[in-house]
C-alpha cells in the first residue's frame, strides 16, 4: 500500500472544513496499485474440547516472545519469522497482519510460513486455530479487557446482544488493496463494495455458533447487522454513488463516537454525539486530529479506506481457503479493465448485502453472480504470473467454487 506521510497529530480541530482535509489527506492514498496484504483471524479452541475457554493467560504462554503486550505489557512483540504481526481479538481471537507485497505469490508464501509458525506455537501448548467465520461451540465471552472494548461493549449494549458477539465470537479475513490511481478510484471504489454480496455468499463459513445452527449463512455478518448502522452499513451503495472522499468523510463525520480516551478506566461516549458534533463544542475539550484518527479506527463498514482500502466482509476460511477469496479479489482489481468487468458482472446484485448473508449461495441471483466472478477471475488469472504450482492450486480451488455457485443457482 503507499504509505501515509507524517502528519502533526496533535492538530486541534475546531471547525469541520478541518477534519476533512485530514481525512482527504490520509484515507486514499492514491497511486499505482500494486500490493496486496491480508489480515487473518481465528478463534482459538482446546484442541481436545473444543468448547473449553482459553483464557488470556494460556494464550499468552502460547505465543511467548509474539505474544501482544495488550496481553503482556512486559512483551517484546516480535513479529513472526515472516513479518507478521500478532494480535489478540477482545474474545481471544488471534489475528495476523502481513506486511503488503507486490507480488501475490510472495504474500502467500510468506503468509503461509508464518500461519505454519503461529500454528506449531499453538499445537505445542493444546490449542488449535479455528475454521469458521464464529465461534461454532462457544457463546461470548471476554478475554482480552481495556477501556476501548469496555467502552465499546457499554454502548453496544444499548442496542442489544449483537455488540458482543461480534467482539467475543467473530473472526474474518480482510484483503487490503491499493486504493489506485485518482482516476481509477470511483471505479475501484465502487467495484469493490458490489464485489461484497456476492463473494461473502461464496465464502459464507459462519452458520453455526455456540453449538446451534444460527439460520444465517454468515452470523458473522449477521452480528454486525445487529450494530449501530451508522458505524458499519456499507459506504458506498448503488445509489449513492458519489465521490469516495466526500462520502467517506460525510459517514465519518455523521458516526456516534465509540470511545473518548482519557486517564481513566472509563472511555465511554455520551450517547448520540457524533464526531461533528464533537469539533462543533458537544464535549469539553475539542478533539484533535489523532482523536480523528482513532474515531475512524471504530468504525467497521465493509470497506475501510485507511489510506488503502481494506475489505471486511469475508469470513474466516477453513485451512488454507483464504488464499482462495485472496486471489480473486487481487486478479479481479489488477487492472481497469477487469475493474469495470467485475463492477459490470456484480452489479446486479451488489445492494443484497443482507441476502448474501442469510442466504449466502442458497440465494440464486448471487450464486449465478458469483459463478460469473469465478469464471473472470479464472480467465484473468495468467496475468498475475504466478509459479506453476500455486496457479494450479489456484485454479483448481476457484473451479471448485464456480462448481459449487453453479449448482446452487440451477
Amino acid at each position: 500500500m503507499v504509505t501515509s506521510p507524517e502528519l502533526d497529530r496533535t492538530t486541534v480541530l475546531r471547525e469541520s472544513a478541518a477534519a476533512e482535509g485530514h481525512l482527504a489527506r490520509i484515507c486514499f492514498k492514491t497511486g499505482p496499485p500494486t500490493r496486496t496484504g491480508v489480515e487473518l483471524e481465528w478463534t482459538v479452541h482446546d484442541a481436545a474440547d473444543p468448547a473449553r475457554p482459553v483464557d488470556g493467560e494460556r494464550l499468552r504462554a502460547a505465543l511467548g516472545r509474539h505474544s501482544p503486550r495488550t496481553l503482556d505489557r512486559a512483551s517484546p512483540a516480535e513479529p513472526l519469522p515472516h513479518g507478521g504481526t500478532v494480535t489478540v481479538e477482545p474474545g481471544g481471537q488471534l489475528e495476523i497482519s502481513t506486511a503488503p507485497r507486490s507480488s501475490l505469490a510472495t504474500l502467500i508464501h510468506a503468509t503461509d510460513g508464518d500461519i505454519a509458525e503461529l500454528s506449531g506455537l499453538l499445537d505445542a501448548a493444546g490449542l488449535v486455530l479455528g475454521r469458521s467465520g464464529i465461534d461454532p461451540h462457544r457463546p461470548p465471552r471476554p478475554v482480552v479487557e481495556g477501556p476501548r472494548y469496555r467502552a465499546m461493549r457499554h454502548v453496544f449494549d444499548r442496542r442489544g446482544p449483537a455488540g458482543r458477539t461480534m467482539m467475543y465470537s467473530t473472526a474474518g479475513l480482510q484483503v487490503c488493496l491499493d486504493a489506485g490511481e485518482p482516476e481509477h478510484l470511483p471505479d475501484r471504489w465502487a467495484a469493490v463494495h458490489a464485489l461484497g454480496p456476492p463473494l461473502l455468499a461464496a465464502f459464507a463459513t459462519a452458520e453455526r455458533h455456540a453449538g446451534r445452527s444460527t439460520g444465517w449463512a454468515s452470523a458473522r455478518m449477521a452480528a454486525w447487522y445487529g450494530i449501530d448502522p451508522a458505524r458499519t452499513r456499507p459506504v458506498w451503495t448503488p445509489e449513492t454513488d458519489v465521490d469516495p472522499v466526500a462520502a467517506w468523510t460525510r459517514y465519518v463525520l455523521a458516526a456516534p463516537l465509540l470511545c473518548v480516551r482519557g486517564d481513566g478506566p472509563d472511555w465511554t461516549p455520551p450517547p448520540g454525539i457524533t464526531f461533528a458534533d464533537w469539533v462543533d463544542g458537544a464535549l469539553p475539550r475539542p478533539p484533535t486530529t489523532d482523536d480523528l484518527d482513532y474515531h475512524v479506527s471504530t468504525l467497521f463498514p465493509p470497506v475501510r479506506p485507511r489510506g488503502y482500502l481494506e475489505l471486511r466482509y469475508l469470513d474466516t476460511q477453513p485451512g488454507r481457503g483464504w488464499v482462495f477469496p485472496l486471489a480473486v479479489l487481487a486478479v479481479l482489481l489488477a487492472d481497469p479493465g477487469t475493474v469495470r468487468a467485475a463492477r459490470a458482472v456484480a452489479g446486479p446484485v451488489a445492494h443484497r448485502w443482507h441476502a448474501a448473508a442469510r442466504h449466502g449461495l442458497r440465494d440464486p441471483a448471487l450464486a449465478a453472480v458469483a459463478a460469473d466472478l469465478f469464471d473472470l477471475a479464472l480467465a484473468a488469472l495468467p496475468r498475475l504470473d504466478l509459479p506453476a504450482a500455486l496457479h494450479d492450486d489456484i485454479d483448481r480451488g476457484l473451479r471448485r467454487r464456480r462448481d459449487a455457485a453453479g449448482r446452487s443457482h440451477r
